[in-house]
């Protein structure tokens, strides 16, 4: 077997091409996300605690005068960006949030899916079953 016929083969597999399409989605859903934090969510903090931006909240490491924004501040030498941290940290708990909400609706749905009925046994098993019990007595 050729080596572009294996990798035509792993590529077209089931497992493959669900990873590919979970990756994909995922990164897009992650984006969403992304943009609900900064967007919406931050806005309304920032509203609620008077005016407070996370993202420029940092500690400066090389002597950088006071009150600089961050990017001037980055520029001038190293800095401990504990802001953008903290917008990143809240990202990751609402997209964990969401995602678990998702896994627990699909569990549920699954739960109640009704089992289909055992199918009924064939003719030929009940005969066996039928010479298993004669042979028993």
């Amino acid at each position: 077997m050729g080596m572009m016929q294996e990798f035509k083969e792993f590529t077209l597999r089931g497992n493959v091409m669900d990873l590919a399409v979970g990756v994909i989605i995922g990164g897009a859903f992650g984006k969403i996300v992304d943009s609900i934090v900064s967007d919406l969510i931050m806005p309304l903090v920032s509203k609620i605690f008077g005016g407070l931006d996370f993202s420029s909240y940092y500690i400066a490491l090389a002597g950088q005068a006071a009150g600089l924004p961050l990017v001037e501040a980055k520029k001038a030498g190293a800095v401990l960006a504990y802001g953008n941290f903290i917008t990143i940290a809240l990202n990751f708990i609402i997209l964990a949030f969401i995602i678990f909400m998702m896994v627990k609706q699909i569990n549920r749905l699954r739960k109640e899916t009704p089992a289909a009925p055992p199918a009924l046994p064939t003719e030929d098993i009940l005969l066996l079953r039928e010479i298993r019990d004669c042979l028993r007595k």
